[in-house]
């Protein structure tokens, strides 16, 4: 029965937190999309300085140990996108005539960041997943309140997670397709919490620090370069402003996911 109550969970945690953010995220997209870049470095920034990497610091782990999985995703994560950029080869729209890809081409590779904040969100929804599982381990009432709270504090993730996805190329409907998929992993998360919480314990820093590593590389080596273009001081001020936004929104739901 707990295992059910586990699954039914984090199932619902992760779709639901996603198709909340989704109908948010279109909301928005009419009136400022552009602003929206900002505001997903600011939920990224948070999400990783404001909450995983202090819950992975405050375990038993080492910090030289917590320091160096930090250093190494990161390095990955540069590794991975410099694959894909020999890959397929950097060019640029109409740079050169030789290059004879498709119109759009630059928008489909764009996606490498994507993907990497896909693999990140994955990996924190599986750490998700192991926390659920141990509440409702617990108690079946803080089972249901660690849900909740996690779902809050997904929300203003996956609005960030959403834009990222679409700034990179994706298509709405492949956004919302894989920002789904990602949140599945939870359940994953809550069914391997149910049988190994035990030995799975000592792993989960160092999980929580693999994921901060993937939303700090997207933010500043995909989005920040993106904002780094002179502005006329108002939009200055506003693009500021949403990336206080996407930290405040983090810190507020953080601080409430810590409350319980």
């Amino acid at each position: 029965m707990t295992l059910g109550y586990i699954v039914a969970a984090t199932l619902v945690g992760g779709i639901l937190s996603v198709a909340i953010a989704a109908a948010l995220t279109v909301t928005m997209l009419s009136r400022v999309v552009r602003s929206l870049v900002s505001l997903s470095a600011g939920v990224l920034l948070g999400t990783a300085m404001l909450h995983l990497l202090p819950e992975a610091f405050e375990s038993d782990a080492g910090a030289h140990a917590l320091f160096a999985t930090l250093l190494g995703g990161l390095l990955f994560f540069f590794l991975l996108e410099k694959a894909e950029v020999y890959r397929h080869g950097h060019h640029h729209e109409g740079d050169d005539p030789h290059h004879h890809h498709h119109h759009g081409f630059d928008a489909e590779q764009a996606g490498r960041g994507g993907w990497a904040v896909l693999f990140g969100d994955g990996v924190h929804n599986f750490c998700d997943g192991i926390i659920i599982a141990a509440a409702f381990l617990t108690d079946a009432r803080l089972g249901v309140v660690t849900t909740l709270a996690v779902v809050a504090h997904e929300i203003p993730q996956e609005v960030g997670d959403y834009i990222v996805l679409l700034n990179a190329g994706f298509s709405r409907a492949k956004a919302l397709l894989f920002n789904a998929l990602s949140g599945l992993a939870a359940v994953a998360g809550g069914v391997v919490g149910y049988f190994v919480v035990g030995p799975w314990e000592d792993l989960f820093p160092y999980l929580l620090v693999v994921a901060s590593s993937s939303f700090v590389y997207v933010a500043v080596g995909d989005l920040m370069p993106q904002m780094q273009r002179r502005l006329p001081p108002r939009d200055l001020v506003a693009q500021v402003a949403w990336i206080g936004a996407g930290l405040l929104v983090v810190y507020g739901a953080t601080a409430a996911l810590h409350a319980h």
